[in-house]
């Protein structure tokens, strides 16, 4: 039985991905610091006794190095990241230690375990299309591009990117790596936009739209992304990095739009705000790697955001607590 262990397991994504490895039977190990946005509830009803969950951050290269010796993992998923770029602006230092130093310390970590039982781990670092920047007229970045992130979350993923690649070539790391475009779905973490405007209009307040809501991202179902993860792990090269995206691309205006319809609400609800500091007009990604290896999103946009709504309409008692958490 393959064993995986999972940082930041009781995240959005991290908590999806544990679930769909234990319908593959997989032991489980989840690693989770229990920040703000991490939620245990988001993996409640889970008794099988393949998974089991250690609190730890993963800067304390002491307790995590003691965890990698006992359990002896196959595998190592890392989603352990600060995520909101609204936060790293507030507060760049938490991002610089969590996303890079974290980084930094699983990699010794598991350097010092491959060297002392002579193995060698596969490690899968699930990145974002941020790292990319402002993507201009039609193109779309693809794997080799240059990073040029436009804000400190973004630019902390995209160091511990290149981090990981100078230890894939001066150490031998078996890593890969996936940029994913935004994810979606039930449970996310009522600060994101579409959770955000979701339990905004469901309690009656008014949606706040940066600048002129003319920025583009692509949407990816965030159960497309845990397969599309999964596959990189059996078929992926080492050293490599996969985009992910499901070739959704619009507008925040019109993604608030699809919320005003899904609720029955109009646009009287939205707020028109002051645009962020730095913020990317455009993220665009080419696939065509990912899809070689023969994946392809399942969830279509409409269906996938139709649920969404729905599971945050019938589950009030999950992110009612969570609204406006410091």
């Amino acid at each position: 039985m393959k064993k995986a262990v999972v940082t930041g397991g009781y995240g959005f994504i991290g908590s999806n991905l544990v679930r769909l490895l234990l319908k593959k039977k997989y032991k489980v190990l989840n690693i989770d610091k229990l920040s703000y946005s991490s939620n245990r509830y988001n993996l409640s009803g889970i008794k099988d006794k393949r998974y089991k969950f250690i609190k730890l951050d993963i800067c304390n290269q002491v307790g995590l190095y003691k965890i990698l010796k006992n359990f002896k993992p196959d595998i190592i998923f890392n989603l352990a990241a600060d995520t909101h770029v609204d936060r790293s602006i507030d507060s760049p230092n938490n991002f610089i230690k969590n996303n890079y130093y974290g980084v930094f310390s699983l990699l010794e970590c598991i350097r010092k375990y491959e060297i002392s039982k002579s193995i060698k781990l596969r490690l899968v670092h699930i990145s974002t299309d941020e790292v990319y920047g402002d993507i201009k007229n039609k193109k779309k970045s693809i794997e080799g591009d240059t990073y040029n992130p436009s804000s400190p979350y973004s630019a902390t993923k995209g160091a511990a990117d290149l981090l990981i690649k100078s230890y894939v070539r001066t150490f031998g790391t078996n890593a890969i790596i996936s940029n994913c475009s935004n994810n979606y779905g039930p449970r996310q973490f009522p600060e994101k936009i579409i959770p955000l405007f979701t339990t905004n209009l469901i309690d009656g307040l008014n949606v706040p739209i940066y600048g002129d809501g003319k920025n583009i991202r692509d949407w990816c179902h965030v159960f497309d992304n845990c397969t599309a993860i999964d596959l990189v792990l059996r078929e992926g090269k080492l050293g490599e990095i996969y985009n992910i995206g499901a070739s959704n691309e619009i507008t925040n205006l019109e993604l608030t739009h699809h919320l005003l319809n899904l609720t029955n609400c109009d646009e009287s609800r939205i707020s028109w705000v002051e645009d962020r500091p730095g913020h990317d007009r455009r993220y665009s990604i080419n696939t065509e790697k990912i899809r070689g290896l023969g994946w392809e999103p399942k969830i279509s946009f409409s269906d996938g955001l139709a649920e969404t709504i729905r599971w945050y309409q019938e589950n009030r008692l999950w992110w009612e607590p969570l609204k406006g958490m410091p």
